[in-house]
């Protein structure tokens, strides 16, 4: 079931982008943005205002990919380091396991995998060329 919603920042200075415009897809989004917000090491984040083009292995063209999530983050060592992360259901991290006939529900996970890959490996490049690192976070990361 999805859950979708607007999230409301206590600390509204800290979102880069409209703060009275924050949507959720998902309740891992919700628990991700309350985390970002109360995180005193989070110095800014923003939801889904990043576009990367990337080729569809589907029909091979370009589509606009936007991750999840932009954050700032004041590390230990007092370091600040930029990511990109993409909050998904850790089932769909990896391929899905060929069944004996080819079902329709198995033909849209293969699909729905190919194509996050192409957008994760064009998401890795735009972190590469501008200093960020791309991370996708699943239940185990979201502790869930």
């Amino acid at each position: 079931m999805s859950y979708k919603g607007k999230y409301q920042p206590s600390y509204p200075k800290k979102y880069k982008g409209d703060p009275t415009n924050i949507v959720y897809r998902s309740l891992w989004e919700r628990k991700f943005m309350k985390y970002c917000d109360l995180n005193e090491n989070i110095l800014e984040w923003r939801s889904e205002e990043i576009a990367i083009p990337y080729r569809s292995p589907l029909d091979r063209r370009v589509h606009r990919y936007f991750p999840d999530f932009a954050i700032k983050v004041k590390e230990s060592n007092g370091s600040l380091k930029k990511y990109l992360i993409e909050i998904k259901p850790k089932k769909q991290c990896s391929p899905p396991p060929k069944p004996k006939r080819q079902t329709k529900k198995y033909l849209n996970e293969a699909f729905e995998y190919a194509k996050n890959q192409a957008k994760w490996k064009a998401a890795n490049e735009w972190c590469l060329d501008r200093g960020y690192e791309f991370k996708v976070f699943t239940e185990k990361e979201l502790g869930i």
